[in-house]
């Protein structure tokens, strides 16, 4: 049985505690002398001493914890990593079963009731990411668990809490029996290469199935499809697949022979499509230049990157980023701008596009929205935990 520490939380933190949020803030707690390096649980009072709630102690982001129940008497045990398992996984259950779909999300932190979890899946193996490191002390307890109601082929981890919450470079195997690399995936009879044991991307962002498919199903047949950003090709690989010319352009020197790979698993010679290892900002210039237009441009950009000679931060340049993708669109062509940053929400996000046309005199029209998938479960009470936002914007 674990020490419990008892945290008191200021009345004005613990009343948004109270209505659900479960993020534990560095703010909110009074005697945060009381965390010593030795304390994992914590029950949370109020100033009147009323519980609130029991959670662990971990420094992730803006928070110094989560909470994982809200009843005094839970016992945080194998048996409690079982249920939220189980439960998760029964709520995935229509995945489970879906043979078109073999990667998705298993566990989603606080979505799912444990915050700093997260549990993605691979075609029968697990990847589970650890976000701090008070969620990582319950290791064991929780892979334990996972090979009991996941019935897993093999486990791999990302330790992803050293300073500023970067990945930690290891031998990420954990359990099981290694399948061969790399192991081809599928999301909507797409296939995709996936690495489970190469660094902390496995080759793909499952968050955005839905976005790929309708690009394929709906929006790339006869276009030139323009992917910034592009990582392994994934977009690329939708847009070629539902009958467009595409162009893939990432700074990565890795992305030219991960993007060819995921065009070659999918029977598609890379050959007839571009892909280009340049920084996107660079070849925005070189397309106002050379007056190369595209019917659609795709850009997901990271919510911060930095190269030589620029930072990219998406809460401030944004606007600026969708300005040079009007700048190359063709006259009623599609942009997807998409966004995983937690720091604005889909209001503030439509108000950059609403600039951006409104600087470039440009008309629109807004034709398409999209948060996370069902998978990526969040709560009603915690809105940074729903970051993704992608809008299919018409460009007039």
């Amino acid at each position: 049985m674990r020490r419990e520490t008892p945290i008191k939380i200021k009345d004005n933190e613990a009343k948004a505690i109270r209505r659900g949020n479960p993020l534990i803030a560095k703010e909110a707690i009074i005697n945060s002398n009381q965390l010593k390096e030795d304390v994992v649980l914590v029950n949370l009072y109020d100033e009147k001493n009323n519980f609130l709630a029991k959670g662990y102690y971990g420094k992730q982001n803006k928070g110094y914890g989560w909470v994982l129940s809200y009843k005094e008497n839970e016992v945080i045990d194998a048996a409690f990593f079982e249920r939220q398992l189980a439960k998760a996984l029964e709520f995935r259950k229509p995945l489970y079963e879906d043979d078109s779909t073999t990667a998705f999300r298993v566990f989603n932190g606080e979505g799912d009731g444990i915050g700093g979890l997260i549990i993605d899946y691979y075609e029968g193996c697990y990847v589970v990411s650890w976000y701090n490191e008070g969620i990582y002390t319950f290791k064991e307890m929780i892979i334990e668990m996972l090979i009991k109601v996941g019935n897993p082929k093999a486990i791999y981890q990302k330790k992803r809490f050293n300073e500023g919450g970067q990945y930690i470079e290891e031998n990420d195997f954990v359990w099981g029996v290694e399948p061969a690399f790399p192991l081809i995936v599928k999301e909507n009879n797409v296939n995709f290469a996936v690495y489970l044991n190469d660094g902390a991307m496995v080759g793909v962002f499952l968050d955005q199935r839905h976005v790929r498919k309708l690009i394929r199903d709906k929006y790339a047949k006869g276009k030139r499809v323009l992917n910034t950003f592009s990582y392994t090709g994934a977009f690329s690989i939708f847009a070629a697949l539902g009958g467009g010319q595409t162009t893939s352009v990432d700074l990565a020197n890795r992305s030219l022979s991960k993007t060819r790979e995921q065009f070659e698993v999918n029977g598609i010679d890379h050959t007839e499509h571009h892909i280009i290892v340049e920084d996107v900002f660079k070849y925005f210039k070189y397309a106002v230049k050379k007056q190369l237009k595209f019917d659609m441009v795709i850009l997901d950009p990271p919510s911060f990157a930095r190269s030589k000679k620029f930072t990219f931060s998406a809460s401030k340049d944004y606007k600026n980023l969708l300005k040079e993708a009007i700048a190359i669109t063709e006259k009623d062509g599609i942009i997807v701008a998409s966004t995983n940053c937690n720091l604005f929400d889909m209001n503030k996000f439509k108000e950059f596009i609403r600039q951006a046309f409104k600087e470039s005199e440009v008309g629109y029209d807004l034709l398409e929205e999209f948060t996370l998938p069902e998978d990526f479960k969040t709560l009603e009470t915690f809105k940074e935990g729903n970051y993704l936002k992608v809008v299919f914007i018409k460009r007039h």
